[in-house]
């Protein structure tokens, strides 16, 4: 039988989570962090997502709140009885002078797995926002499922990111040529959406061979990363935090 389940997050300027709502395998713990951030993890409480599940996390940072979530473990997308693709879907609103931080643990698409992932993001024309994504393709030593993400990010009701990348069985061809991921098997993706950006935006860059760092049409950076591991994606992409963060007045959790 296919798992349905949904989880919500909603925090307050004062450091409140006046709605912290688990549900099925999606356990949120309020969890210890210094600094003006309130931090949630979320907890797995059992294998999910698998074939027809449907999950969702939606999450609400109210008018001048600072979140930061993160998750106990990785994610890892499996198969299972029903033939439909499991779908996974993240919900994000941020007010005018909030600050989220989005920092899960890496997505794992085992073999024989089929999963749809969607992050939806609106921003207030003041939100800040910290967004990391990691993929990795297949657990050691074996092939991906199938993975398709969608990011979609607006502020102030305008697009500012829409973006589809599709991998595994069934994927358009060319996923795994040379002008994708030539070989590689972990692929991440950093973006940081701030106000600053509009007087000061990012110049591109090349991170550690295998990344890039390009500004947004709009005030935000893009990091896009291929690596051959999830060791080395983890370490490219907390550089390139390390240098966003660097950038911008807004203090970083300690």
């Amino acid at each position: 039988m296919s798992l349905r389940a949904t989880a919500r997050i909603a925090a307050d300027a004062d450091g409140g989570l006046p709605l912290l709502e688990s549900d099925g395998p999606l356990a949120l713990r309020r969890t210890r962090t210094t600094g003006p951030y309130t931090r949630v993890t979320v907890v797995g409480a059992m294998s999910a997502p698998l074939g027809g599940d449907r999950l969702a996390i939606e999450t609400e940072v109210r008018d001048g709140a600072r979140l930061l979530v993160d998750s106990a473990a990785a994610t890892v997308a499996l198969p299972g009885r029903a033939a439909e693709p499991a779908a996974y879907d993240i919900g994000l609103t941020v007010g005018d002078g909030a600050v989220l931080r989005w920092l899960p643990e890496q997505l794992v698409s085992a073999r024989g797995s089929d999963l749809r992932m969607r992050t939806t993001v609106e921003l207030a024309p003041t939100a800040r926002l910290v967004l990391r994504e990691e993929q990795i393709l297949g657990r050691h030593g074996e092939e991906t499922g199938t993975l398709v993400t969608r990011l979609t990010v607006r502020r102030a009701g305008r697009p500012l990111l829409d973006q589809e990348l599709a991998y595994g069985p069934g994927a358009p061809g060319g996923w795994n040529g040379g002008a994708v991921l030539a070989g590689h098997r972990a692929i991440g993706q950093l973006l940081v959406v701030d106000p600053e950006f509009e007087e000061k935006p990012m110049a591109p860059r090349t991170l550690a061979g295998n990344a890039v760092l390009a500004p947004l049409a709009g005030p935000g950076a893009l990091v896009t990363v291929v690596a051959a591991d999830a060791l080395q994606l983890r370490r490219t992409l907390d550089e390139a935090l390390s240098i966003l963060d660097d950038a911008l007045s807004i203090p970083a959790p300690s």
